[in-house]
Protein backbone atom coordinates (compact mmCIF):
# COMPACT_ATOMS: atom_id res chain seq x y z
CA UNK A 1 0.00 0.00 0.00
CA UNK A 2 1.40 3.70 -0.38
CA UNK A 3 0.30 6.64 1.87
CA UNK A 4 -3.01 7.45 -0.79
CA UNK A 5 -3.94 4.09 0.55
CA UNK A 6 -3.53 2.48 -2.97
CA UNK A 7 -2.74 -0.99 -3.16
CA UNK A 8 -0.08 -2.45 -6.10
CA UNK A 9 -0.26 -6.26 -7.51
CA UNK A 10 3.69 -7.89 -6.77
CA UNK A 11 5.78 -9.90 -9.09
CA UNK A 12 8.48 -12.15 -8.06
CA UNK A 13 11.55 -11.88 -10.70
CA UNK A 14 14.44 -13.94 -9.80
CA UNK A 15 15.51 -12.63 -6.66
CA UNK A 16 14.11 -8.96 -6.81
CA UNK A 17 10.38 -8.10 -6.18
CA UNK A 18 8.90 -5.61 -8.31
CA UNK A 19 5.32 -3.43 -8.45
CA UNK A 20 3.32 -4.85 -11.14
CA UNK A 21 1.41 -1.90 -12.08
CA UNK A 22 3.02 1.86 -12.28
CA UNK A 23 2.93 4.34 -9.23
CA UNK A 24 -0.03 6.23 -8.80
CA UNK A 25 0.73 8.13 -5.49
CA UNK A 26 0.45 11.54 -5.39
CA UNK A 27 2.43 12.17 -1.65
CA UNK A 28 5.90 11.56 -0.65
CA UNK A 29 5.74 8.39 1.98
CA UNK A 30 6.71 11.32 4.78
CA UNK A 31 2.87 12.59 3.88
CA UNK A 32 4.01 15.69 2.11
CA UNK A 33 1.51 16.26 -1.24
CA UNK A 34 3.63 16.30 -4.23
CA UNK A 35 2.24 18.93 -6.49
CA UNK A 36 0.22 18.31 -9.29
CA UNK A 37 1.64 20.71 -11.91
CA UNK A 38 -0.85 21.22 -14.81
CA UNK A 39 0.98 24.64 -16.80
CA UNK A 40 3.44 23.32 -19.35
CA UNK A 41 5.94 26.50 -18.78
CA UNK A 42 6.02 25.97 -14.81
CA UNK A 43 6.66 22.43 -15.65
CA UNK A 44 9.25 23.02 -17.57
CA UNK A 45 11.44 25.46 -15.06
CA UNK A 46 10.60 22.79 -12.04
CA UNK A 47 13.62 21.80 -9.99
CA UNK A 48 11.92 20.62 -7.23
CA UNK A 49 9.34 17.39 -7.27
CA UNK A 50 6.38 17.13 -8.95
CA UNK A 51 3.82 14.74 -10.64
CA UNK A 52 1.14 14.70 -13.36
CA UNK A 53 -1.27 12.52 -15.10
CA UNK A 54 -1.16 11.59 -18.33
CA UNK A 55 -2.87 14.82 -20.57
CA UNK A 56 -4.28 15.58 -17.39
CA UNK A 57 -6.62 13.10 -17.73
CA UNK A 58 -7.35 11.10 -14.21
CA UNK A 59 -9.02 8.39 -16.38
CA UNK A 60 -5.60 7.45 -17.45
CA UNK A 61 -4.37 6.82 -13.68
CA UNK A 62 -6.03 3.46 -13.10
CA UNK A 63 -4.51 1.80 -15.82
CA UNK A 64 -0.96 4.12 -16.31
CA UNK A 65 -0.49 5.83 -13.09
CA UNK A 66 1.02 8.75 -13.05
CA UNK A 67 4.22 10.39 -14.40
CA UNK A 68 6.91 12.29 -12.48
CA UNK A 69 10.12 14.19 -12.63
CA UNK A 70 13.20 12.84 -11.25
CA UNK A 71 13.27 15.14 -8.60
CA UNK A 72 10.43 13.30 -7.41
CA UNK A 73 12.20 10.26 -7.17
CA UNK A 74 15.58 12.09 -6.37
CA UNK A 75 13.67 12.71 -2.83
CA UNK A 76 13.89 9.01 -2.09
CA UNK A 77 10.87 9.33 -0.71
CA UNK A 78 8.69 8.76 -3.60
CA UNK A 79 8.02 4.85 -3.12
CA UNK A 80 6.14 3.46 0.08
CA UNK A 81 8.31 2.87 2.72
CA UNK A 82 10.37 -0.45 2.25
CA UNK A 83 10.45 0.31 -1.37
CA UNK A 84 12.19 2.47 -3.62
CA UNK A 85 13.12 3.41 -7.37
CA UNK A 86 15.38 1.30 -9.15
CA UNK A 87 18.81 1.96 -9.85
CA UNK A 88 20.19 1.00 -13.39
CA UNK A 89 21.89 -1.83 -11.47
CA UNK A 90 18.83 -3.22 -10.58
CA UNK A 91 17.02 -2.83 -14.05
CA UNK A 92 20.15 -4.48 -15.17
CA UNK A 93 19.87 -7.19 -12.92
CA UNK A 94 15.92 -7.70 -14.43
CA UNK A 95 16.78 -7.59 -18.13
CA UNK A 96 19.84 -9.74 -18.06
CA UNK A 97 17.83 -12.29 -15.53
CA UNK A 98 15.34 -12.29 -18.45
CA UNK A 99 17.65 -12.73 -20.99
CA UNK A 100 19.13 -9.42 -22.14
CA UNK A 101 18.68 -6.77 -23.68
CA UNK A 102 17.70 -8.06 -27.19
CA UNK A 103 13.98 -10.04 -25.72
CA UNK A 104 13.85 -9.04 -21.86
CA UNK A 105 11.06 -6.29 -23.13
CA UNK A 106 8.95 -8.96 -24.84
CA UNK A 107 8.63 -10.73 -21.31
CA UNK A 108 7.96 -7.70 -19.41
CA UNK A 109 5.47 -6.09 -21.85
CA UNK A 110 1.21 -6.92 -21.34
CA UNK A 111 0.17 -8.85 -24.31
CA UNK A 112 -2.32 -8.16 -27.16
CA UNK A 113 -3.23 -4.05 -28.25
CA UNK A 114 -5.65 -3.26 -25.75
CA UNK A 115 -3.43 -1.04 -24.49
CA UNK A 116 -0.07 -1.43 -26.74
CA UNK A 117 -0.70 -0.50 -30.29
CA UNK A 118 0.04 -3.03 -32.90
CA UNK A 119 2.12 -5.16 -33.39
CA UNK A 120 3.28 -5.09 -29.74
CA UNK A 121 6.47 -7.57 -30.80
CA UNK A 122 7.97 -10.56 -28.36
CA UNK A 123 4.97 -9.45 -26.09
CA UNK A 124 4.51 -12.75 -23.99
CA UNK A 125 4.34 -11.15 -20.06
CA UNK A 126 5.81 -14.23 -19.07
CA UNK A 127 7.87 -12.43 -16.47
CA UNK A 128 4.05 -11.37 -14.95
CA UNK A 129 5.84 -7.59 -14.84
CA UNK A 130 2.81 -6.38 -17.52
CA UNK A 131 4.24 -3.16 -18.62
CA UNK A 132 2.24 -0.67 -20.38
CA UNK A 133 3.03 2.10 -22.91
CA UNK A 134 2.29 5.05 -20.50
CA UNK A 135 3.32 7.74 -22.36
CA UNK A 136 5.51 10.85 -20.44
CA UNK A 137 5.68 14.17 -20.70
CA UNK A 138 8.38 16.10 -22.47
CA UNK A 139 10.82 18.54 -20.61
CA UNK A 140 8.60 21.42 -22.07
CA UNK A 141 5.39 20.05 -21.42
CA UNK A 142 3.78 18.50 -23.92
CA UNK A 143 2.63 14.67 -23.83
CA UNK A 144 3.38 11.57 -26.32
CA UNK A 145 3.97 8.17 -27.25
CA UNK A 146 0.83 6.53 -25.02
CA UNK A 147 0.26 3.31 -26.71
CA UNK A 148 3.20 3.61 -28.44
CA UNK A 149 6.01 3.89 -25.45
CA UNK A 150 6.70 2.80 -22.09
CA UNK A 151 9.18 4.55 -20.16
CA UNK A 152 10.49 4.27 -16.07
CA UNK A 153 12.81 6.00 -14.03
CA UNK A 154 15.93 5.14 -13.16
CA UNK A 155 17.22 6.60 -9.86
CA UNK A 156 20.94 6.37 -11.73
CA UNK A 157 21.66 10.43 -12.21
CA UNK A 158 23.54 11.29 -15.57
CA UNK A 159 25.37 14.12 -15.25
CA UNK A 160 24.29 17.08 -14.07
CA UNK A 161 20.31 17.50 -15.21
CA UNK A 162 20.24 14.21 -16.78
CA UNK A 163 18.85 10.67 -15.67
CA UNK A 164 18.76 7.37 -16.74
CA UNK A 165 15.45 5.74 -17.84
CA UNK A 166 14.74 2.40 -18.96
CA UNK A 167 11.82 1.90 -21.99
CA UNK A 168 10.26 -0.43 -24.06
CA UNK A 169 8.35 0.08 -27.35
CA UNK A 170 5.37 -1.88 -29.15
CA UNK A 171 8.01 -2.40 -32.14
CA UNK A 172 10.67 -4.19 -30.60
CA UNK A 173 11.40 -7.12 -27.91
CA UNK A 174 14.07 -5.13 -26.13
CA UNK A 175 14.20 -3.41 -22.89
CA UNK A 176 16.77 -0.22 -23.59
CA UNK A 177 18.30 2.34 -21.36
CA UNK A 178 18.42 5.86 -21.88
CA UNK A 179 19.07 9.47 -20.15
CA UNK A 180 16.82 12.60 -20.25
CA UNK A 181 16.08 15.96 -18.54
CA UNK A 182 14.88 15.21 -15.13
CA UNK A 183 12.46 17.66 -15.36
CA UNK A 184 10.72 15.38 -17.96
CA UNK A 185 7.75 13.26 -17.08
CA UNK A 186 7.94 8.94 -16.98
CA UNK A 187 6.29 6.48 -15.14
CA UNK A 188 7.72 4.95 -12.32
CA UNK A 189 7.58 1.04 -10.93
CA UNK A 190 9.16 0.81 -7.06
CA UNK A 191 11.31 -2.54 -6.42
CA UNK A 192 11.25 -3.89 -2.60
CA UNK A 193 14.35 -3.60 -0.83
Amino acid sequence: NDIDGNTYKTVTIGTQTWMAENLKVTKYNDGTAIPNVIDYIAWGELTTGAYCNYNHYSSKVATYGRLYNWYAVNTGKLCPTGWHVPSDAEWNELREYLGGECIAGGKLKETGTTHWLSPNSGATNESGFTALPGGYRYHNGPFGSIGYLGNWWSSTEYGASNADYWGLGMDYYGLSSHNYGEVGGFSVRCVKD
